[in-house]
């Protein structure tokens, strides 16, 4: 699945922080293929600013990220309770749509 920087960002939020041991491991390969390498972090020049990130959009395009099916069931749950409580944002719908409606 292709994956932009804020897509990337946005879904390794969705990752739970606690599970079995077994997700667990699954989830850290899940957020270790999610995240940026050196070369991409000083390509995008990350900046926080005022509660934001920026970063230089030009500098990283899509990325084909394999995410496995338990990972996968996990970020679509997480969907899902948001959309169940009505809490999906609009920069939430990229995410919902490739793991939702995908």
């Amino acid at each position: 699945m292709k994956f932009t920087v804020v897509e990337r960002i946005i879904t390794l939020n969705l990752l739970p922080q606690e599970g079995s041991f077994s997700n667990l491991k699954l989830l850290r390969e899940a957020k270790e293929s999610l995240s940026f390498t050196d070369k991409e972090n000083k390509a995008l020049n990350f900046i926080q600013k005022e509660g934001s990130v920026k970063w230089n959009d030009n500098a990283v395009g899509s990325k084909e990220i394999k995410i496995g099916e338990v990972a996968t069931q996990l970020i679509v749950k997480a969907l899902k309770d948001l959309d169940g409580k009505e809490k999906l944002t609009v920069e939430l719908m990229p995410v919902y749509e490739k793991f939702i409606k995908g």
